[in-house]
């Protein structure tokens, strides 16, 4: 694993929230390994879009314009029973 990658991953997990933190930096610690590069990719992606959008879509509220995105939100939010 590149620990270059998994420290900017690591960083931008950090975001508005406590909650998006939690959330975004368990799925990195516990399911980024794991993943294939097309999932990598995705959640790396994934990174680059807004909290209010992120919350909206791990709170059930709404769903990811992307199938990759909201596979990867739907293992946040079945983790976490949400």
């Amino acid at each position: 694993m590149d620990e270059t990658r998994i420290k900017r991953l690591r960083w931008r997990t950090r975001r508005g929230t406590r909650e998006l933190d939690a959330l975004f930096g368990g799925w990195l610690d516990e399911r980024f390994a794991k993943a294939d590069e097309s999932q990598r990719q995705a959640f790396d992606e994934l990174l680059d879009v807004q909290d209010p959008d992120l919350w909206d879509w791990v709170m059930g509220h709404a769903r990811a314009p992307r199938t990759d995105w909201q596979a990867i939100i739907d293992d946040i939010r079945a983790r976490h029973r949400l």
